[in-house]
């Protein structure tokens, strides 16, 4: 898209018809309107899996809709949940994805190719259930004996196909499942009430919710959660045809997998400052992949001297991978209530790339995102906007 005409785009396609508020704040071109809300239209059911610090599908469905065509190669060096990928083939376009987790390949690929719910049931049952419990054993804080049980032997079964490197696609898809039924606060999961799916509480935590609210972990049958999980995943359907993926686990910016100016657009969100403690919400997760949550190396930065520096080494690598002309739609949110304004740090960092800044795009929504279990009432606290620096790669 041209450079003169892109500024249309976030004039013409808002969500509620109202005029778009521009304006020039220290040199950068801000384009303030609702353009998308979560409410706007059901996303796909495939999306559906809890992950912390994600954003909405339609953050990457506006920019996709817009500024490719199919087959076009849409990527996010920091997947995460792998929206941005999940979204890219649900738009015909060829998903690319990396994160320094290996949690996010585990949570996009299998959605990318989905399996019957046929295929999963047949797998689950030929998974036996041979593993005992210790009484000592401390996840029984969050799980009943058997339930944990049960756990055990899906875990174990799972990691020793992964040794020999025998994991197909129902496999994938039940570790994916597994990995976001483990903790919650509904029957819908594997524990007992905790914290929501999208983090997991310590093991001291957890014995203080259990004896504030005075509760032990119930008896879950984790195969029908999984079924039932599943059912919901896959009742939209898969994706249409798309070519096919590449999901990466390393640092953003050193992706040697990425062929030179191969992108044509980048839809992602990094890591803001320290605000979100990674290693801590997904160390049961790791439990149960098999990870050791203190070899990932998530980065955070407490300064925003730190952060600028750390998202230039990611721009220079996106200089090498997206083609001239492409586009790259970077989204920093609010953070610290609104005091730090993370979008002209990225602005400074990008300074002297070849990269041509066209401004930040500010989706103002009528409500806060900020989950109700939290007790935010909405428009009052929380995160209310998208902030997402907009750039074209010269």
């Amino acid at each position: 898209m041209d450079i003169v005409t892109f500024p249309d785009l976030l004039r013409e396609f808002t969500y509620t018809g109202a005029p778009t508020l521009e304006t020039l704040d220290d040199g950068i071109r801000y384009f303030v309107n609702e353009y998308w809300t979560s409410g706007q239209r059901q996303s796909h059911k495939l999306h559906e899996i809890s992950y912390r610090a994600c954003f909405k599908p339609e953050l990457p469905e506006f920019f996709i809709d817009r500024l490719t065509a199919t087959g076009d190669t849409v990527y996010d060096p920091f997947s995460g949940r792998g929206t941005t990928a999940l979204q890219a083939a649900l738009s015909r376009c060829r998903p690319v994805g990396n994160d320094v987790n290996p949690l996010s390949e585990m949570l996009v690929g299998p959605r990318l190719e989905p399996v019957s719910l046929h295929a999963v049931a047949r797998r689950l049952a030929s998974i036996p259930t041979t593993e005992t419990v210790a009484d000592n054993d401390e996840l029984t804080v969050f799980f009943h004996p058997e339930t944990l049980r049960r756990l055990y032997a899906i875990r174990t079964w799972l990691l020793e196909r992964a040794s020999r490197e025998e994991l197909d696609q129902e496999d994938r898809w039940i570790r994916m499942v597994s990995l976001n039924r483990l903790t919650g606060h509904s029957p819908g999961f594997f524990s007992v009430y905790t914290l929501p799916p999208n983090q997991a509480a310590s093991i001291v935590s957890q014995r203080k919710i259990n004896e504030k609210r005075n509760q032990v972990p119930p008896l879950r049958d984790v195969d029908a959660i999984i079924l039932k999980k599943s059912r919901i995943l896959l009742s939209d359907g898969s994706a249409p045809p798309h070519p096919r993926s590449l999901l990466m686990t390393g640092p953003a910016d050193s992706t040697p997998d990425l062929a030179t100016d191969s992108v044509d657009l980048v839809v992602t969100s990094p890591p803001f400052l320290d605000i979100v403690d990674y290693e801590g919400d997904n160390w049961l997760r790791c439990w149960f992949a098999g990870i050791d949550p203190r070899t990932v190396r998530i980065d955070r930065h407490r300064g925003v001297a730190a952060w600028e520096a750390f998202v230039r080494r990611v721009f220079l690598e996106l200089a090498r991978v997206v083609r001239p002309g492409g586009m790259v739609a970077f989204e920093v949110g609010e953070v610290r209530g609104g005091k730090t304004l993370l979008e002209r740090h990225v602005v400074a960092a990008i300074e002297g790339l070849p990269f041509a800044v066209l401004g930040v795009m500010v989706n103002q929504q009528s409500f806060t995102k900020t989950a109700n279990c939290w007790g935010v009432r909405n428009n009052s606290s929380g995160t209310n906007s998208n902030r997402i620096v907009l750039a074209r790669r010269m």
